[in-house]
């Protein structure tokens, strides 16, 4: 095995496999670990602003990316018109930089805000950078070898559906620059580091919530007193 096999083949499954054990087995064994641990109460300004860009830009992008991969012929009738292109790359282009703002928003606020600096782990920085290296990529890539949403469809979703089908064919991003092989690779890293981090709540759904029998909450304090304006009109008139 090359190292182009190891890259775009072992290390894609590896990531896979890495993803969903790892997250079966936090929420199987630590539940309540599995949460997005908010820290809004800490700093809210700039989480407004960096979560909001962050979760929008990168959301459309990846649904984006997630239709090349199942309709890759819808694309390519939709890029069939040069306007229609060019809008799509510029839309495209102006989500990148949208979801740029948020994540480099968001890190700095892991940096420069203390409340929030003490509660941040090693796996936050890690992927918020492995995040921040695809969107740079994304954008290197729509400026540098432009017209991504035209040749990607003949390039990258072959290669996503080979490894899907276990007919793994690496030799289709050999050739392709570095910036390109980055981008992908950032991908699968970031998969593999996934289950370990907070983000890992997006995929649990509360369902149980729907089925789970009525809880009874009982209160175990005394009732507090209560204030009755009527009885110090009574000892008032009291002599």
């Amino acid at each position: 095995m090359n190292g182009n096999e190891m890259l775009f083949v072992a290390f894609p499954y590896a990531a896979f496999v890495i993803a969903v054990v790892v997250s079966i087995l936090r929420w199987r064994r630590h539940p309540f670990t599995v949460s997005a641990l908010s820290s809004q109460l800490l700093e809210n300004r700039r989480l407004f602003w960096g979560s909001v860009s962050f979760h929008w830009g990168i959301t459309v992008i990846l649904v984006g990316h997630l239709l090349a991969l199942l309709v890759p012929s819808g694309f390519e009738l939709w890029n069939g018109a040069p306007v229609r292109l060019y809008l799509l790359e510029a839309t495209g282009f102006a989500l990148g930089l949208w979801a740029l703002f948020g994540v480099v928003v968001l890190l700095a606020r892991r940096f420069m805000v203390r409340r929030v600096q003490a509660v941040t782990t090693p796996m936050d920085i890690v992927v918020l950078v492995l995040i921040l290296v695809q969107v740079v990529t994304g954008l290197w890539i729509a400026l540098g070898y432009r017209w991504g949403s035209f040749w990607g469809t003949a390039v990258f979703v072959p290669y996503v559906r080979s490894l899907i089908t276990l007919s793994p064919r690496p030799e289709l991003v050999e050739a392709l620059p570095i910036v390109l092989k980055t981008h992908v690779l950032a991908f699968f890293a970031f998969l593999a580091v996934f289950p370990f981090t907070r983000l890992v709540h997006i995929i649990t759904v509360p369902l149980g919530y729907l089925t789970r029998p009525w809880q009874k909450v009982i209160r175990n304090r005394p009732e507090p007193a209560v204030y009755h304006p009527a009885a110090d009109r009574t000892l008032e008139r009291v002599p």
